[in-house]
Formats: C-alpha cells, sequence, structure tokens
C-alpha cells in the first residue's frame, strides 16, 4: 500500500501541490493515492526526496521512515 496520502496530509499539502512537485496533473496523482494509476520511478524518487524518505517507505516495504545513507563511493 502505497503511503502517498498519509505523507501529504503530514505536511499539510493539496493534492495539486504535490502534483506540481512531481510534475504531473492533479488528476493523476490523485490515482496515484487511490492505486488506480501506477506510479513511475521518477516521481517516486521526487517524492522521496521531498519528503525526506525513502521509497521503500512510500510504498509500505519498510516502517522506518528515514532515508537510506547515500552511498559516496566513486569505484
Amino acid at each position: 500500500m502505497l503511503r502517498l496520502r498519509d505523507l501529504r496530509e503530514d505536511n499539510d499539502l493539496t493534492q495539486k501541490e504535490v502534483a506540481d512537485i512531481i510534475n504531473v496533473s492533479q488528476v493523476a496523482y490523485s490515482y496515484y493515492e487511490l492505486g488506480r494509476r501506477q506510479i513511475d520511478l521518477k516521481s517516486l524518487m521526487r517524492l522521496a526526496n521531498f519528503y525526506n524518505t525513502s521509497i521503500d517507505y512510500i510504498l509500505g516495504m519498510t516502517d522506518n521512515k528515514k532515508p537510506y545513507a547515500k552511498n559516496n563511493d566513486n569505484k
């Protein structure tokens, strides 16, 4: 289950405001929240960065809200 609605409401945002952040229409974003349309990876990445969390948290694969540490290895 996606946590898009919870994250949006926790941040006192409208669907339109979040839709503008990820560059989709409000209707498309509404469908993401309702599970009627699959969200693309680029939008998931934008949301994770915006909410300072992980994609896994948004997708409900973990209950840990903290984002993963960035790997700075240049190997």
